[in-house]
């Protein structure tokens, strides 16, 4: 490691363990979500298309616990949930949206890249 990049070394774990959290597929994809405002559990799993109810429990627990994602439970019959982001949370929307807008920018390319080294790879297959 260059003298310069110290400190990537010294903090790698506890970036690595953040990391971890907020690049999940799920979480970027519940950040979005939340960053149009407060929403319900099953307005959540409703619209982030292939999340299971415990994929979604336990990743909302998990940005609750980072100090991401703030639960309100109001004392109705049945109680009603809502999830939003925190003050720390709304900090992430800006990577996390800028993220996601890449991917969907870009995605035509890296599927056209994709398609290109599974063909190369056939081709490497084939000739072998």
């Amino acid at each position: 490691m260059l003298p310069e990049n110290r400190y990537v070394t010294e903090f790698c774990p506890a970036v690595n363990a953040i990391l971890s959290r907020i690049g999940d597929k799920w979480s970027v994809l519940i950040v979005m979500e939340l960053a149009e405002g407060s929403h319900r559990f099953n307005e959540i799993k409703r619209d982030v298309a292939g999340i299971s109810q415990r994929m979604l429990t336990l990743t909302l627990r998990g940005l609750e616990r980072d100090g991401l994602v703030s639960r309100r439970v109001f004392d109705t019959v049945p109680p009603k949930v809502e999830y939003a982001l925190t003050d720390l949370g709304r900090s992430l929307q800006g990577p996390v949206l800028a993220l996601g807008e890449w991917a969907i920018g870009h995605r035509d390319r890296i599927h056209a890249a994709q398609a290109e080294f599974d063909r190369r790879a056939a081709v490497t297959a084939h000739s072998a």
